[in-house]
């Protein structure tokens, strides 16, 4: 939202969190969608919304790579060597984050028939539009702005005031891109509503009576406008990513499923497949403990130019 207010306003004078709060008080109406099964048009929308700003990236960053206008390509590693091995850890978290986004069909897809044929196609679809997505915009990105590039891609189109693209397609894909993110920020919104209603809802009422639709929308206004005000207060979205990636998603990918596979199924411990969970559980702890030191150490660092409700 701030990307396409400075191009239309070069000289505005609004700030990043006041667009944070708007973006909130979208949010306040789109939450109030009742339950998981009313998402699956806005995942629809927000599949092609994907695609579509994902193409508009990795078009403008070959676009850019090929012209002049592009800085010079530098691909040579930057900084001490203590420095790359934390922002290597710190890295892995951030993939882990990214790539956890199927972390739901994928347990889903594990579930007994007829619910797992259909999560598995779920999954691999899944899985075939975050690695295209993904991929194409990430090696585009850095082959066009080499170790220049930006953990946002799209901030590398516009170099300062100057813009590398047509002012036309970076509003286009600017508003692809806050399109999908007002879809997905629903979705990822529903979990939370869902632990929310089944404390506080009446699953012997309909979910649109009174006494149901009160509870709902003062809980999820209340969790929308907590999430608003620390996002405003706190916008450092690279190094809260890695932090999740090292707490959350490394030990919900990579570790517990192995453990829960041995626990469950007991394979023999002189089988090879035993001793492959254990070792896939214990590298990747190692990784999840050196990748949260990492985060907390990029935070540490960081916090020097913190300060709450930043223009970044």
């Amino acid at each position: 939202m701030k990307s396409i207010y400075l191009i239309s306003s070069p000289d505005g004078n609004m700030k990043l969190y006041q667009f944070v709060v708007i973006f909130g008080g979208l949010l306040l109406i789109l939450v109030q969608v009742p339950s998981f099964h009313s998402l699956r048009h806005i995942n629809l929308v927000s599949l092609l919304l994907c695609l579509a700003y994902s193409t508009c990236a990795t078009a403008g960053s070959i676009y850019v790579g090929s012209s002049s206008k592009g800085p010079s390509k530098d691909y040579s590693l930057s900084g001490t060597d203590e420095n790359r091995v934390f922002g290597v850890f710190n890295a892995i978290a951030i993939i882990a984050t990214t790539f956890g986004n199927g972390i739901i069909p994928e347990i889903q897809a594990t579930l007994a028939p007829p619910v797992k044929g259909k999560m598995f196609k779920g999954l691999c679809v899944c899985y075939t539009v975050v690695t295209i997505t993904f991929f194409s915009v990430a090696v585009s990105g850095y082959w066009a702005f080499g170790n220049q590039a930006a953990g946002i891609i799209l901030t590398n189109l516009m170099d300062n005031a100057k813009h590398l693209l047509p002012k036309w397609f970076l509003l286009m894909t600017y508003a692809l891109t806050l399109l999908q993110l007002s879809a997905v920020a629903v979705v990822y919104l529903q979990p939370t509503n869902e632990v929310l209603e089944r404390t506080l809802a009446d699953p012997k009422k309909h979910q649109f009576s009174v006494r149901n639709v009160v509870p709902r929308l003062i809980s999820r206004t209340l969790s929308v406008a907590i999430a608003t005000t620390i996002a405003a207060m706190l916008p450092f979205f690279g190094d809260i990513n890695s932090l999740l990636g090292a707490f959350g998603f490394i030990p919900l990918d990579f570790v517990l499923p192995v453990i829960f596979f041995n626990v469950t199924f007991r394979p023999s411990k002189r089988g090879l497949l035993f001793w492959l969970n254990t070792t896939i559980a214990v590298v990747f702890s190692v990784v999840g403990v050196i990748a949260a030191v990492a985060a907390v150490r990029q935070i540490s660092l960081d916090a020097k130019t913190y300060k709450l409700f930043a223009n970044v």
